[in-house]
């Protein structure tokens, strides 16, 4: 079956760009068609074997949706009498205005449409297909509502999918709140304390870090000033990242002005997993990304801005170290600042995302692993490599962001119902296993929290090394005393 639409595009024009997630396929069906790879149009509805890029920019944006970055590429090699003689014909066509507003974007050249003021504005995304912006930004010339999450030079995509909605319906925030309001203060300020430095530890752990003291204590500092709700900028994130980073050698004075490159195991190029974007274009693109987050559409959910903003930093990667732990701050900065975070609240994502870490391998590498095919890598020396790709800063600039903020909703959702919520119920818990064994003996506070905790780890049994260790001071029949509590608190039988 031959390719019709962007991936036609793309191969026809051998453009740098991020090969589609589904290609459309023209043959032999009988209706349209999908497969997990593919989506299979008959041949009366394809474009013919001979057709034009412009027959197919214009297929792609009927049935495909909107792919800026491959637009992006082929509207320029269409010649401006072709497509202004299809603006001609058919005026008021959406699919001919969205072409002709981009095909001027693109290669900086006007056309002339001749619309009048009485035709309806058609939307650039559909928002039946992707999370959009509303109300948008007009363009009167051509009736075209712009509403893609950022602007016509930086615009990322979230498709509407099933994961992402079903989280959002349950409106975490509200149950944030519900949950906020049935626990005690005591009991919440002990949850949040071990909120804060569980998110500080598994964030290190998450880059095989083993923090110090003080770098804890840095980044505990670090998650409580989100609240503050201070833009981003380069000026505040350079202070960030210097507050995450102990190297000095490491300490950023302003976004980086050399290449850098993600590595793992193993020599030579083929060891390089990830290229973020040139250093020229860092600025630009943390830019957008600056203005996305600290102005995002009042309409978009703060779940989809937090991942949003979150997996864009670490994929522009504008630092030479410290973009990973500040990438996931970039979750909890975006949730303050939408307004629905309690003051002093936070949820322990990394922690959800460390028991995750392969589905958020997998998030990552939904966009690393194509935009590293377009980078040619040739090895310098063991730790030199020269980084080339005709690309430019396309891949960076127009991405699909759907993979990322399924993973990212997910992960504030169990957050909140599978982190946070298990360790105020085991406080709790915890709780009156303590009052029901100090009204019956006389156990120093140290040793019962110890007993405790670790009989709670083990199922409701005090280990024998515990028995031996503390056995000089606990009375045997309170070992068995704890046991009993904790399987009765813990893990009452079934009835």
């Amino acid at each position: 079956m031959r390719l019709v639409g962007y991936a036609q595009l793309r191969e026809r024009l051998d453009l740098p760009a991020v090969p589609v997630n589904r290609e459309a396929r023209a043959g032999a069906t009988t209706r349209i068609l999908e497969t997990a790879d593919a989506v299979l149009f008959p041949r009366k509805v394809a474009p013919p074997e001979d057709a034009s890029l412009l027959d197919h920019t214009l297929f792609a944006l009927k049935h495909e949706g909107t792919n800026l970055a491959i637009l992006a590429g082929a509207l320029p090699h269409i010649p401006r009498d072709e497509i202004q003689a299809e603006i001609d014909a058919q005026p008021s066509s959406r699919f001919a205005r969205i072409a002709g507003l981009l095909w001027e974007h693109f290669t900086g050249t006007q056309l002339t449409p001749t619309l009048s003021d009485k035709v309806p504005y058609v939307n650039l995304f559909d928002p039946a297909q992707y999370y959009t912006a509303e109300p948008g930004q007009l363009y009167p010339r051509w009736r075209v509502r712009f509403n893609g999450l950022g602007n016509l030079d930086y615009c990322l995509s979230v498709r509407r999918t099933e994961a992402i909605q079903s989280i959002l319906d349950m409106d975490v925030f509200a149950r944030m709140d519900a949950f906020i309001a049935t626990v005690g203060k005591d009991v919440l300020d002990r949850a949040l304390s071990w909120a804060y430095l569980s998110e500080t530890d598994s964030s290190f752990e998450i880059e095989r870090e083993r923090p110090t003291q003080d770098k804890s204590e840095r980044f505990v500092q670090l998650l409580l000033h989100a609240h503050e709700q201070r833009p981003l900028s380069e000026e505040y994130l350079t202070e960030l990242q210097n507050d995450v980073i102990s190297n000095p050698f490491d300490l950023a004075v302003q976004y980086r002005t050399q290449q850098n490159w993600l590595r793992r195991g193993g020599h030579g190029p083929a060891s390089v997993t990830y290229i973020p974007p040139k250093p020229d274009d860092v600025p630009g693109l943390m830019q957008a990304l600056e203005d996305f987050a600290n102005a995002p559409p009042a309409n978009l959910d703060p779940l989809i801005v937090a991942s949003v903003v979150s997996f864009w930093f670490v994929f522009i990667h504008p630092f030479m170290d410290g973009n990973g732990r500040l990438s996931r701050f970039l979750i909890h900065h975006a949730l303050c600042r939408s307004g629905k975070m309690a003051k002093g609240f936070l949820l322990p994502v990394s922690v959800a995302i460390k028991r995750h870490e392969m589905d958020y391998l997998a998030a990552l590498e939904a966009f690393s692993k194509p935009v590293r095919a377009l980078w040619r890598v040739r090895a310098m020396g063991d730790q030199e490599f020269d980084c080339q790709t005709s690309a430019g800063t396309t891949p960076y600039s127009y991405w699909d962001a759907t993979p990322c903020v399924e993973f990212g909703v997910r992960m504030v959702k169990e957050a909140l119902e599978h982190d946070l919520q298990a360790e105020t119920q085991f406080l709790q818990g915890y709780d009156e296993v303590v009052k029901r064994i100090g009204a019956e003996f006389d156990i120093r506070n140290s040793d019962l929290a110890t007993l405790v905790s670790s009989c709670f780890k083990e199922k409701g049994r005090v280990s024998n090394r515990w028995r031996k260790q503390l056995g000089d001071r606990v009375q045997p029949e309170a070992f068995d005393a704890i046991e009993a509590a904790v399987r009765d608190v813990f893990f009452p039988d079934p009835a």
